[in-house]
């Protein structure tokens, strides 16, 4: 069962990477899920038990989209475009600048997937306004939208997994992963500003309206969407601290956008549920199963040596070393799957140093992450290439760049505010 297992979890990623024909991510993935059960690879109870442990995740993940999509579709990322215009005044480097920042906190706040989606089209859109050079500003989405997703248990799938397993309050994950979050994004913009110094050279043009689009309309800041957006973040810290799932301060985030949406005619039902993505929280329902079966037919004992069972510095860095680097061999979402249950034995600290390793880590190849394939996709789709070798070299120097000190930040917090 274990080479069934392990050419099955190859099958999947391959699919998800590829996808033939244009077909979601869940073609491969689902069938697969369903081969291993009924092979006995996964016995019924275990696959019970894993898509009991990915409902709430898949859940709060689906909310997330809607969110995030309905932000779009109120202007929020369209008037981000004109902020990025006005504060570069004309000067690339304080556009890398307000680039890092606003998809810093996007990434945090609306998760990974709103940088790489609606962000990386407003960088395009933006840079071809100010007539700069795209490369260091695409780039960036794509690297913050891995390094930026530490903060909160809301900025990343793999975040969710490691916050349900780690038993951390909403608050107290942020505040052990706020400086290991804010080390590494300065970690990066450095990197950028060395490694794309000739991009980043010279004067872009200075709008001529910097309140007005690229078509030339005035864009306003979308208040309602903002605010709904901060009373979804204060939902979660509040059901955190009561014990309620953060799923349901999503959904409610997102049924009252939606509700407003449809009342002005400005979306339809059938528009928001195809937001939730459904076929890709089939995708993650599957691959969690087939991951488990893995699991379950040796992988688990393979690597349960390799894992350090303490929180100190040496050790964090090394299950951070590891996470990486199966991340980039298996894909991170699998990786996190893998290695929560190994680290979950020494507390919340190498489950965090396990986030840092797979959410810093897709940085260095396309297939570390969905969310940088999904990325790439996006860049073709604006006439940009993609040069893999540029690519790897820029994760090369950024992924120990930023990793290292990061971990060191993990763990100064985890000295400093306890676990």
């Amino acid at each position: 069962m274990t080479a069934l297992s392990a050419a099955l979890l190859v099958a999947v990623l391959a699919g998800a990477v590829i996808r033939p024909f244009g077909l979601p991510e869940a073609t491969v993935a689902v069938p697969a899920a369903g081969v291993v059960m009924a092979t006995g690879a996964i016995s019924l109870d275990h696959a019970r038990a894993e898509a009991e442990l990915l409902g709430p995740v898949v859940g709060f993940l689906a909310a997330v989209l809607v969110l995030a999509k309905l932000c779009d579709d109120e202007g929020l990322f369209q008037a981000c475009g004109v902020w990025l215009a006005r504060t570069s005044k004309g000067r690339p480097q304080r556009l890398l600048a307000a680039n890092f920042l606003l998809a810093s906190v996007i990434t945090a706040v609306l998760s990974l997937d709103a940088t790489v989606v609606l962000l990386t089209p407003v960088a395009f859109a933006t840079v071809a306004r100010l007539g700069a050079r795209p490369k260091p500003h695409v780039y960036a989405c794509a690297h913050l939208s891995n390094t930026a997703s530490l903060l909160l248990p809301v900025s990343n799938l793999t975040n969710l997994l490691a916050f349900t397993a780690s038993g951390l309050s909403f608050t107290r994950f942020a505040l052990l992963m706020g400086p290991a979050w804010a080390v590494a994004i300065a970690a990066e913009y450095l990197v950028f500003r060395r490694f794309f110094a000739d991009d980043l050279k010279g004067d872009a043009a200075v709008p001529a309206d910097p309140d007005t689009g690229p078509d030339g309309v005035t864009v306003d800041m979308p208040v309602f969407a903002l605010a709904t957006v901060a009373c979804t973040l204060a939902g979660f810290v509040v059901t955190s601290a009561l014990g309620v799932e953060p799923a349901w301060a999503a959904f409610a985030g997102a049924l009252v956008l939606a509700g407003r949406a449809l009342v002005r005619g400005r979306t339809t039902a059938l528009a928001v549920v195809r937001a939730t993505s459904l076929p890709f929280l089939a995708f993650v329902l599957a691959l969690g199963i087939v991951v488990r079966a893995v699991v379950d037919n040796g992988l688990s004992d393979a690597l349960g040596h390799l894992v350090p069972d303490s929180s100190g510095l040496m050790a964090l860095l090394g299950i951070a070393a590891l996470a990486a680097l199966l991340a980039n061999l298996i894909n991170n979402l699998p990786a996190v799957l893998v290695l929560l249950p190994l680290a979950a034995a020494a507390g919340p600290g190498p489950i965090l140093a396990v986030l840092l390793g797979v959410n810093i880590g897709p940085n260095l190849t396309y297939a570390g992450s969905l969310a940088t394939l999904l990325w790439r996709r996006i860049v073709h789709q604006h006439d940009h290439d993609v040069e893999l070798g540029e690519f790897t070299r820029l994760g090369l120097i950024t992924v120990p760049a930023t990793l290292i000190p990061a971990v060191a930040a993990l763990w100064v917090s985890l000295r400093v505010f306890g676990s």
